[in-house]
């Protein structure tokens, strides 16, 4: 399909009336979710995202088999990085999996040069960090707040309610989706179904430059394995760590492969900067594949990766190169929220976050 990509204009972006009041709102909301998650633990977890389901190493392949357009940034050249990724749920606490939420996927690519975003000086590192829709749920960052404070008020809430809920919201959602419909705010609340998360498709949701261009970032499976997961249902009951069981037996047995894919804005109307949650047709853009992430045989998940990753390492748009900036709202109330979340997970642990720069430094 031939399209015509936007370039980017520094005018595309007009930040919201209030909305350093509104980050510095969304990073005290944060802080207090992980304030209240380590006083229940007693160790510091991610303020969202905190489950890990599977930590995995892998590598990114990169070819020129695509478009000139599609060639920039880390995907200008051909090249082979190691990766490491992260499935999550995205709470700041660790609820049983029969509490439904939507999926996560953070993915960090190690050894990458360039010149580097803000705050990324002296990293080799670029992350794309997702989640298993292909919008937002909310469009701005001062939607983002209220949702935030919503999950701050539940993140004490006794599980047994919270398990309640997610199986009269599953319901919800299944209805709605039996007519052809989706809501985002049913399984943002725990009414996502029970499926496999290694089946999922992920989306960066947000926009980024993508060199001259604006882009939205995707990874789907490409393994016949994976794909036949997609949709799948997971047997939860009297299993608190359901997906992390299933994926540990996945790689016990099998190696995966996913693609990374690109969408170039074609139309701003259509493919808004600073919506959020629109999703872009995909009828106007395709998404293109530019790598192909591939994982072996591998113990995807123990108590020496967890500290590696869960605790040791953090995920963040804003760790990459400058050639991939994140743009509009979301993205930039989410810098400051994430260094607050890392920041008081190695305040709290001891530990300071690691950045790999080369392949031996890679913890798992």
């Amino acid at each position: 399909m031939s399209i015509t990509p936007i370039r980017y204009q520094p005018g595309f972006e007009h930040p919201e009336p209030g909305e350093e009041e509104t980050v510095r709102e969304l990073v005290e909301t944060m802080r207090g979710i992980a304030e209240t998650t380590y006083q229940d633990y007693g160790y510091p977890v991610r303020a969202v995202h905190a489950k890990s389901h599977g930590l995995l190493r892998g590598e990114l392949s990169v070819s020129s088999a695509f478009a000139p357009a599609y060639a920039q940034g880390l995907f200008a050249k051909p090249g082979t990085y190691p990766v490491v990724l992260r499935f999550s749920t995205n709470p700041g606490d660790l609820l049983d999996d029969s509490i439904s939420v939507p999926r996560g996927l953070a993915v960090k690519v190690v050894g990458v040069e360039g010149e580097r975003l803000p705050g990324s000086a002296g990293q080799s590192t670029q992350d794309f960090v997702m989640a298993n829709a292909p919008a937002f749920a909310a469009p701005t960052a001062r939607a983002f707040l209220g949702n935030a404070k919503l999950l701050a008020r539940t993140t004490d809430t006794p599980q047994a309610f919270k398990k309640a809920i997610s199986a009269v919201l599953r319901t919800a959602e299944a209805a709605v989706e039996a007519v052809g419909g989706k809501s985002a705010t049913l399984t943002q609340l725990g009414g996502h179904p029970n499926t496999y998360i290694l089946g999922e498709t992920f989306y960066s949701q947000t926009p980024f430059l993508y060199g001259p261009y604006i882009a939205k970032f995707s990874v789907a499976p490409a393994s016949a394995a994976l794909k036949a997961l997609a949709g799948r249902k997971v047997e939860v009951s009297g299993r608190p760590e359901a997906l992390r069981e299933e994926v540990l037996a996945f790689f016990a047995e099998q190696d995966a492969e996913w693609d990374l894919r690109v969408q170039l804005c074609t139309d701003l109307e259509a493919m808004p900067v600073e919506d959020a949650s629109v999703e872009w047709p995909e009828a106007e853009s395709p998404y293109v594949t530019v790598g192909r992430i591939r994982v072996g045989r591998q113990p995807s998940w123990d108590e020496a990766r967890s500290r590696a990753v869960d605790l040791g390492m953090s995920f963040s748009p804003w760790h990459g190169l400058a050639a991939h900036r994140p743009l509009g709202s979301i993205n930039r109330a989410r810098r400051p929220a994430y260094e607050m979340s890392s920041g008081f997970r190695a305040e709290h642990s001891g530990c300071p976050m690691h950045e790999p720069r080369v392949a031996e430094e890679v913890p798992i």
